[in-house]
């Protein structure tokens, strides 16, 4: 089954320093999905001044810039994995760098 390990943090959080050191462990945990077959996609996303949220009210779109929720923690990208049961999609979401001060939440993946 596929799982969708979405990443929270605080977008404005790492220093200098500590950027490099969290991209480094970042590579180091992609390669490991990678070569254990596991990786389906992952990707980063661009940070939240570039999004756009859309709704529609009354036949209405309304446009708003930016994420819809204000929140301390944004979501910064995802990886899909496919992994045998949620224990071992589970397992793979600590070892995310975020998980240390963010979250990652694991969701399975309706297929259509």
């Amino acid at each position: 089954m596929q799982y969708m390990l979405l990443i929270y943090s605080n977008e404005n959080g790492a220093s200098d320093g500590d950027e490099a050191d969290i991209l480094k462990r970042y590579g180091a945990f992609t390669q490991e999905v990678r070569e254990s077959g596991k990786l389906v996609t992952a990707d980063r996303l661009q940070p939240t001044p570039a999004a756009t949220t859309v709704r529609i009210r009354n036949g209405e779109t309304l446009l708003t810039d930016g994420p819809f929720a204000e929140t301390k923690e944004q979501l910064g990208g995802y990886y899909v994995l496919e992994c045998e049961n949620v224990d071992e999609a589970l397992a793979y979401a600590a070892k995310i760098p975020a998980a240390d001060n963010g979250s990652i939440e694991v969701r399975p993946v309706w297929q259509m």
